[in-house]
């Protein structure tokens, strides 16, 4: 088991990851305050886990709520279903709501407990690639609306992250190369020397080789942990984890969230955002070419959906958590591993990118 720490002071918590970690009771229970607690899963990962995580809180009061399966049902009436289990159990301010499952089910228990009775206890215990990498970390919490993704929500911090990797083999393929998505990202960002491992173990990662996902996970979780104990609610440089994010929200808003998955939505916006920052001058075609063979390697989509046009782009994308003061805020990259968040582009430049990334 390796432990990684977020650093946010008196708010600091643990990322536990390795194998086997259903079941140690007493690694769950030390975090939980109180007597009682709520677990929150869906309809998929239920029948997988949710009798071992039932089995760690033995002595304490808890319940479960399950959720529908999909990024279509995180909505505030779905949320409503969780908040209906904390108040007819009548679980009071020290609970602790346990979010069992993947980035749909973490950041709609971690937005009830936020919210209920004005905060309550939290731990995260993800259960795809894509939640352990990325989404259970950093306390962003929260549900989708028609006109938006993740435009209702708050900064939450959980007490713990117990990520047991062996959950990762009944993820299917699809789900496994979503999770991928995310890790690229991290190389892209800002470690280049990460991008390359990457590029030599994309395969092992594909084939689920668990010394090659453990590392993975780890700098992943090292990487993100960092940033958000230097930038806890994105005012600045936590703004760069969201590359290929405001191209990606765009797809799963336009084409209706549930029918590509977050991750195949970020892979493609990805490939966006590097053709826009060569097609502005400010990333060479080696490097470009790099990223889009990766992603392609990892089995996700470099393209846009053909069916959504520059202007659905551009109406979408004015609606994102990145517009400050009407002026929509970009990643883009200088090369692998160097991003930056610029609003330094013109419409053309944006508009020519999203018709040049668009799938024929």
């Amino acid at each position: 088991m390796t432990t990684l720490t977020v650093d946010l002071g008196e708010r600091s918590y643990p990322i536990y990851i390795g194998n086997a970690l259903l079941g140690q009771n007493e690694l769950l229970k030390q975090y939980i305050p109180g007597n009682s607690a709520l677990i929150v899963s869906n309809e998929t990962v239920a029948p997988l886990y949710l009798e071992k995580t039932q089995a760690m809180l033995s002595g304490l009061k808890h319940e479960a709520v399950i959720l529908p399966d999909g990024e279509k049902y995180k909505n505030l009436e779905v949320l409503n279903q969780i908040y209906d289990g904390l108040l007819r159990n009548r679980f009071d301010r020290n609970t602790t709501v346990i979010a069992l499952g993947g980035g749909v089910v973490g950041d709609m228990a971690g937005f009830a407990a936020a919210s209920y009775q004005r905060g309550v206890h939290l731990i995260q215990i993800p259960t795809t690639l894509l939640s352990q990498v990325d989404s259970s970390v950093g306390g962003k919490t929260g549900v989708n609306h028609a006109l938006g993704k993740n435009m209702i929500g708050a900064f939450y911090q959980p007490r713990a992250v117990i990520a047991d990797t062996d959950t990762l083999d009944t993820l299917p393929d699809r789900e496994l190369s979503a999770g991928i998505a995310e890790i690229i990202k991290y190389g892209l960002i800002c470690n280049a020397e990460f991008f390359a491992w990457l590029e030599q173990n994309m395969q092992a990662l594909l084939n689920r080789d668990k010394k090659a996902l453990s590392y993975a996970i780890e700098v992943s979780c090292q990487t993100k942990a960092e940033v958000v104990a230097a930038d806890e609610r994105e005012s600045g440089r936590r703004a760069l984890l969201n590359l290929g994010h405001t191209f990606g929200h765009a797809i799963e808003n336009g084409l209706g969230y549930g029918e590509w998955l977050h991750g195949e939505a970020v892979g493609a916006g990805m490939c966006m955002a590097a053709v826009m920052s060569n097609q502005m001058g400010w990333m060479n075609d080696e490097d470009t070419q790099k990223i889009m063979h990766l992603i392609a390697q990892a089995k996700l989509p470099c393209k846009a959906p053909a069916s959504m046009s520059a202007e659905k782009f551009l109406q979408l994308m004015s609606v994102d958590k990145k517009v400050l003061d009407g002026v929509l805020r970009l990643v883009l990259m200088k090369g692998i591993g160097q991003s930056l968040l610029t609003s330094d582009y013109s419409i053309d430049d944006l508009t020519n990118a999203i018709k040049l990334s668009t799938a024929a």
